[in-house]
């Protein structure tokens, strides 16, 4: 039997939140069990975790976004009194964005520190936000020790040197929908030689619907076709992508006892 895991999604946010039944039900038709809700600020934080609180296959994460400039910067303190909550299974998502924001982004770089010392006091997983700025987030990361703890490079989009240099320090490597964009060809190498044993896959929903939804809203329901994406480019089975991922989703968040929860 399938199963398949989103590692990374947004159904808090207020069009999906409202529509989750419906969503769950096409979860379930999709052989897609759970779903990561993965914060972005901490203002919203409290919705998203009285959110997940009420679904069983939701489970979450606490973090401040890259992209939001204007956000009361999280304390170390911050996040590990969070991260306390049962429900909350990683640290993030943070990292660097050089793409959306330009200037003076140091406050970006302290950010992240903050949020790699978090993980480390914690013992959580970090979920790692990059674009445009791989080369900071690699240094970041080996400066603050982010490989104590390890985590997720997610909706990667970058090259394969970076995916290798993010698996040497012990995280996993996400692919979203983007992967089955027809001009991801880029990516779709990456796909191929980034080991199963240190692959997710993510929908990022709302946000980049896979083929052939492509243009549409997503949801978590969708993950499987990332998944089918990705088997056809390895030459597996889908089963053989569906055990990997979520077996790897697992043993990554590892404060969720898969046992507990079936």
């Amino acid at each position: 039997m399938l199963e398949f895991v989103d590692s990374h999604c947004h159904v808090d946010f207020e069009a999906l939140a409202q529509d989750f039944e419906n969503i769950s039900q096409r979860m379930h038709a999709n052989d897609v069990k759970r779903a990561l809700c993965v914060s972005v600020n901490l203002t919203a934080w409290p919705n998203l975790i009285q959110f997940v609180e009420q679904h069983d296959n939701l489970w979450a994460s606490v973090g401040v976004h890259p992209d939001y400039e204007n956000e009361i910067e999280p304390t170390v303190e911050d996040l590990v009194e969070r991260s306390l909550h049962p429900k909350v299974v990683a640290i993030g998502e943070t990292g660097l964005d050089y793409f959306r924001l330009q200037g003076d982004l140091d406050w970006q770089r302290e950010r992240f520190r903050i949020h790699i010392r978090a993980a480390r006091e914690t013992g959580l997983p970090l979920i790692i936000h990059t674009r445009s700025s791989s080369e900071d987030t690699l240094k970041i990361m080996r400066e603050e020790g982010a490989n104590k703890v390890g985590g997720v490079m997610h909706c990667f989009t970058e090259s394969l040197a970076v995916a290798q240099a993010s698996i040497e320090l012990g995280f996993y490597i996400s692919l979203s929908g983007i992967v089955t964009f027809k001009n991801a060809t880029d990516l779709q190498a990456v796909a191929q030689v980034v080991p199963l044993e240190r692959l997710l896959i993510e929908t990022d929903s709302p946000y980049l619907a896979p083929v052939p939804f492509r243009g549409k809203r997503n949801d978590p329901s969708l993950v499987r076709h990332v998944a089918e994406k990705v088997a056809e480019l390895r030459g597996i089975s889908l089963a053989a992508v569906a055990e990997a991922t979520t077996n790897n989703f697992y043993t990554l968040f590892n404060k969720l006892n898969k046992e507990n929860h079936v």
